[in-house]
């Protein structure tokens, strides 16, 4: 099991990452769009890719909740703002810098 629990808060466009109960670091994010939201629960991150292609920017973590992950993006604006079809959307830099520390198996939190 991971030492790193991820926490993302959909009503703030917030990822918080936590080692060993402690809090790291916050991130902004983009979620869903109210007609395609982010699934709340727990998921782990079951796949990292680094360049998928496509709108995934630089890194894609995929979750255990088939078609979900956390990954970049080649439109920063979206940061912060309802817009993506369910995944959460980091700027590049942040998520190379997370995927770097977080491994597969990590717990991610979603929530309302």
């Amino acid at each position: 099991m991971s030492k790193y629990h991820i926490i993302i808060d959909l009503s703030d466009f917030k990822l918080h990452l936590y080692e060993d109960g402690k809090w790291v670091k916050t991130y902004p994010v983009g979620v869903g769009t109210i007609a395609t939201a982010t699934p709340t629960g727990r998921y782990t991150i079951v796949n990292k890719q680094r360049n998928p292609g496509g709108p995934y920017g630089a890194f894609w973590m995929g979750l255990s909740k088939p078609h979900y992950g956390i990954h970049g993006t080649n439109d920063p604006s979206s940061i912060g703002k309802r817009v993506s079809k369910g995944c959460i959307r980091m700027h590049n830099k942040d998520v190379l810098e997370l995927s770097a520390k977080v491994p597969i198996g990590t717990a991610v939190t979603i929530r309302p």
